[in-house]
């Protein structure tokens, strides 16, 4: 008997230590490993069933080549060397024809690997020897980063591990309890000691009813709050006078601007009642430290990026960044600095960048779309579109995957493709300040292989002889640990392996910006005069009367799992969730079967009445397989657009409308 150390893949900031129990080659127990600070011992009640889920009777282990239409899921089973000869033909034929920039190799969040996942350098090499065009994968917090790399230099925050010493706690737009748990340990630590803790989310969440408190914010009014609070604490004479002088720019402006939102104006933006803003306020401006937790789901609307500048001002405004347990947690990834080293030097000329969230306007543009670690057509925006143009007979289309999913259905050649358990990575959580190692535990099942094996065998049948794009795993990640930043002093690659994980080299207590920000001029700036808030785009003029959010789901991580039956069978029928006076507007009635639509799209859903959502918001999770869940998701209704900042998508930001089913 083997225990082998490894590190959760997924989307999700905790990016967890776990540990392999291996007998007679077969992985026989996984469970969180309780030596790591952040993860004790702990998996979620997803991961909990990833060993179950690496054997799942549907898993895809050989090649496969279309034989049926597009988009009807029927294959044959061929050998790689046919499905790398086939595909060396179609993309040289596209390169000659029609340049490298037909190609869009369209890589999502399946995995954040730094090996074999998104956030490295899997593929990436080899689409450039290629001229591919680049792909921006801003379908996740591109918005969010980009509003506080404005305000701070980077979207790096506080340590997560010190709001055990909070003593105000906001949970903004963040179900801590369902994305990202781990968390809570450190919240139940400062709440022993006295903390208050307000959830500021559109649902009342398993979070929110965690919580001392909780706000329910008016979608995609977050920024309009943040104000009406900072309103409170100027006129309580809370503002940080020293810390505003010494490390921070743009000051008299951003206080008119403050001005401009007192709390009964904010009142009216974000539905809260004005005694709960100035009650929030003043409890804000005389509380030291604060803590604010603001994940990805705040920011996917019109005025996303903006909202988070505009929070980040907040510990500026107040100088919590002074204090161990003072701040704002959104995403550790900006204090990661590895060297991802993606060759832009192949590139024989520069190429357009295409964005992910624009896959149904943008498809037309391309002769071949390659998916790895993505399922878009139950993942992305726009769904419906998206479908339409799968079906083009002169895309040719590669899918990389464990499992048959939507968009497999619509591929000519798929690829199968190891899992955690199966291959060498690593990692690096965007909610903790740790370094993780993934040791391959078992064999992989059939002929899966990893996604850099993939791109090298492929390389080599396309006589494709530059070094990079043959590089070991082991040679690749001590490149990644090579970039020679203070973050990484003493973390070789020989100890990684060896411990499993380590915490980068950033002291404890971690106050990142207590003399400083990673600014030009090392100042926090402020947001511009009328540039603070960006109303939603779902307050305009619309003949859908309610606006729908797509949180995440309690059993799925994005698709991830969502064709696993115990978890399917957990989360029951799709639900819609509707206030009971919406409900009664429309003559609804809880249990009852209706189409959510819009003029893009529809899916279909059950009523649940709830108090959880306020009137005129409406709230079903996303995950869904379509195939599996009456043939779409909350997806087709997501209408494609840009928030503000980062072009980040608008999931949260949609108007719609509820008719009985078959009406």
């Amino acid at each position: 008997m083997l225990n082998v150390l490894g590190a959760c893949p997924l989307d999700c900031p905790d990016t967890c230590s776990w540990v392999v129990t291996v007998e007679d080659g077969k992985a026989v127990k996984m469970r969180g490993n309780p030596e790591h600070p952040y993860t004790r011992g702990a998996l979620c009640v997803k991961v909990n069933r990833y060993l179950e889920h690496t054997q799942a009777s549907d898993r895809i282990l050989h090649p496969m080549r279309r034989v049926g239409p597009k988009g009807s899921g029927q294959f044959e089973r061929i050998s790689w060397d046919e499905a790398l000869e086939e595909i060396s033909v179609r993309l040289r034929g596209i390169v000659e024809e029609f340049g490298g920039e037909a190609i869009w190799p369209y890589q999502g969040t399946g995995s954040l690997g730094y090996l074999q996942g998104c956030e490295g350098v899997g593929g990436r090499r080899f689409w450039n020897a290629l001229g591919a065009s680049k792909h921006w994968l801003n379908i996740c917090s591109a918005a969010g980063n980009s509003g506080l790399t404005l305000a701070n230099g980077t979207p790096g925050g506080m340590d997560p591990e010190d709001f055990a010493h909070a003593k105000l706690i906001l949970l903004w737009g963040t179900n801590t309890l369902t994305s990202g748990h781990h968390l809570w340990k450190f919240i139940q630590d400062a709440k022993a000691a006295g903390a208050h803790v307000v959830a500021i989310d559109p649902i009342r969440t398993r979070t929110a009813d965690q919580a001392d408190e909780h706000l329910a914010i008016r979608p995609g009014t977050d920024a309009a709050l943040a104000l009406g609070l900072l309103n409170v604490v100027v006129a309580e004479g809370a503002v940080d006078e020293a810390f505003v002088a010494e490390h921070t720019s743009g000051w008299d402006d951003f206080a008119a601007e403050i001005a401009r939102y007192p709390v009964e104006r904010v009142a009216e933006l974000t539905g809260i009642p004005a005694e709960a803003i100035h009650r929030l306020g003043t409890r804000l401006a005389h509380t030291r430290p604060t803590a604010i937790r603001a994940t990805m789901g705040i920011q996917r609307h019109a005025g996303g990026g903006t909202a988070l500048r505009t929070i980040a001002a907040i510990p500026g405004v107040t100088g919590d960044w002074r204090h161990q347990g003072g701040g704002v947690a959104y995403s550790t990834s900006g204090h990661v600095h590895l060297n991802i080293d993606t060759r832009d030097d192949l590139l024989a000329q520069p190429v357009r960048t295409l964005t992910m969230t624009r896959l149904a306007s943008d498809l037309e543009k391309v002769k071949c779309l390659w998916v790895y670690g993505a399922n878009p057509v139950g993942s992305t925006s726009d769904s419906e579109r998206i479908r339409r143009g799968l079906l083009r007979d002169d895309l040719f289309t590669v899918v990389m995957e464990h499992f048959p999913t939507d968009t497999v259905d619509y591929a000519d050649i798929v690829l199968p493709a190891t899992m955690q358990i199966e291959h060498m990575d690593l990692h690096a959580g965007y909610g903790h300040l740790y370094l993780l190692w993934n040791e391959p535990a078992v064999a992989p099942p059939g002929e899966c292989l990893s996604t850099t094996e993939t791109f090298r065998r492929l390389a080599a049948h396309m006589g494709l002889d530059e070094p990079a794009l043959h590089a070991s795993d082991l040679e690749l990640a001590a490149e990644l640990l090579d970039s020679g930043h203070p973050s990484l002093e003493g973390i070789t690659l020989d100890r990684l392996r060896k411990e499993g994980w380590v915490r980068m080299s950033y002291p404890q207590p971690f106050t990142p910006f207590a003399e400083g920000f990673p600014t030009r001029d090392g100042r926090l700036r402020f947001p511009p005069r009328g540039k603070a808030y960006v109303p939603p785009r779902s307050v305009a003029a619309s003949p859908y009367g309610l606006t729908l959010i797509t949180p995440a789901a309690h059993t799925f991580l994005n698709t991830t799992f969502a064709n696993n039956p115990e978890l399917v069978r957990r989360a029951k029928e799709p639900v819609v969730l509707v206030n009971a006076a919406d409900a009664a507007a429309r003559g609804l009635s809880d249990g009852q079967r209706v189409r959510v639509h819009n003029d893009h799209g529809a899916f279909p859903a059950l009523v649940e009445i709830s108090d959880r959502v306020a009137p005129g918001v409406v709230a079903s999770p996303k995950g869904r397989w379509p195939k599996l869940s009456g043939g779409a998701n909350p997806n087709s209704v997501v209408q494609e657009g840009d928030a503000d900042l980062g072009r980040g998508a608008l999931y949260h930001d949609n108007r719609v409308e509820i008719s009985p089913a078959g009406a």
